[in-house]
């Protein structure tokens, strides 16, 4: 019994990517307002019609990284792009705030996530985000899908708005997360379906684990890591899950 009951005491950090992770894109209107956001933001800076992200490789990407890449496809020079990289930011996030409403349109909680998030939360893992997306546009995604509730108060993560390279974001939630734990943490995860979230995760210093519930494959996952990944089919064996964190599920 005392056992179990140091297992649960353990002090653990899971942080998530969203897309891909805890939700996916679904129907003709996949993703559509971060879409939109993202197309209102090449318009109104450049003067763009009709430029979309799927111009270029995008799934692992973080949102600068995302509008630079993509306004340098249609013929922006690289130079300006950057430099014009935060009124594109500015204009993603006026053109999201202006149409929250649509948040959830093309998108859907994947299979199993609810669940695990409740389970998390109720044994007292702290919960965060590391995502490419904005700040502004992830937590809106999680309100939008009823979600949001599960992760720890005040939420916090590392986002595509706080650097617009995804190796640095676990660092920049697990220095976050010290001011909800200051004794710091016994494990820290990242949870990602992409290979740039098991890279992430390892040069951030957490567990990697990867879920196949994206566009890549386990292999590709594997092929990623340096060795220490662990990579799931899903996220819907929440017991599995957290007896990988050493809580009991």
């Amino acid at each position: 019994m005392e056992a179990e009951q140091e297992m649960t005491r353990r002090r653990v950090l899971v942080t998530f990517d969203v897309d891909g992770t805890l939700i996916r894109s679904t129907g003709s209107a996949s993703n559509h307002l971060h879409r939109q956001a993202f197309a209102h933001a090449f318009l109104r800076v450049f003067g763009l019609q009709n430029a979309t992200i799927d111009a270029v490789q995008h799934h692992g990407q973080t949102d600068p990284i995302i509008l630079v890449n993509t306004a340098i496809h249609y013929g922006v020079s690289s130079n300006v792009a950057a430099e014009r990289l935060p009124d594109m930011k500015t204009e993603m996030l006026k053109y999201a705030r202006e149409h929250v409403e649509e948040i959830g349109e093309g998108l859907e909680v994947l299979p199993g996530v609810a669940s695990l998030l409740d389970a998390l939360s109720s044994s007292n893992v702290v919960i965060g985000l590391v995502t490419g997306n904005l700040e502004e546009i992830a937590w809106m995604k999680m309100d939008g899908l009823g979600i949001r509730k599960y992760f720890t108060v005040p939420n916090f993560g590392g986002f595509g708005s706080d650097h617009i390279d995804r190796g640095h974001l676990v660092k920049i939630a697990a220095d976050r997360a010290k001011e909800l734990c200051p004794a710091g943490f016994d494990l820290r995860v990242h949870v990602g379906d992409t290979p740039n979230d098991i890279k992430a995760a390892e040069y951030g210093g957490a567990l990697a684990i990867g879920v196949c519930t994206g566009i890549f494959t386990e292999e590709e996952l594997k092929k990623s890591s340096c060795g220490s990944a662990i990579i799931l089919s899903d996220l819907t064996d929440s017991t599995t899950f957290m007896n990988l964190l050493g809580i009991e599920g």
